[in-house]
């Protein structure tokens, strides 16, 4: 069983494997293998849909995470922070729009809705990534 102080290391891991599965996705449409991207970015959605599922539970009996930088470094985290939490919100209505026009056969509608959400979800999770890594690694709240 994963220690629930652990599922913000899951997030991370989860959070790269998504950044993976979408840079490799767009690889496989830009070489015409839509079988392959098909594959590969249900693969996403379905990393996507866990990390929200853990991301809420985490949050949600967590609590708000803590920053523990001190000076110039946090208004710049909180900028970042700021910027990712706004850029999710907005990917969480893009990629699901884009997903359910590539399932009806709706191509022309998900191409023009994915050229947004793509570089969209891939900045929310290279972001979160560095949130979490200033967060948790270089930042983290001094414990006395």
């Amino acid at each position: 069983m994963i220690a629930h102080a652990d599922l913000i290391h899951v997030l991370a891991l989860v959070n790269a494997s998504i950044l993976a599965t979408l840079t490799l996705g767009y690889v496989c449409i830009r070489r015409g293998s839509r079988d392959g991207h098909r594959r590969v970015m249900s693969i996403a959605i379905a990393l996507g849909c866990g990390f929200l599922a853990i991301y809420f539970y985490y949050h949600f009996s967590a609590g708000v995470a803590k920053f523990g930088g001190q000076g110039m470094i946090r208004p710049v985290y909180f900028s970042l922070l700021t910027v990712h939490t706004l850029m999710a919100a907005i990917a969480g209505l893009l990629i699901p729009a884009a997903f359910l026009h590539a399932i009806a056969g709706h191509f022309v509608q998900h191409q023009r809705l994915a050229r947004w959400a793509l570089p969209i979800w891939l900045f929310v999770a290279a972001s979160g990534l560095a949130v979490y890594a200033m967060a948790v690694h270089l930042f983290p709240i001094a414990v006395s």
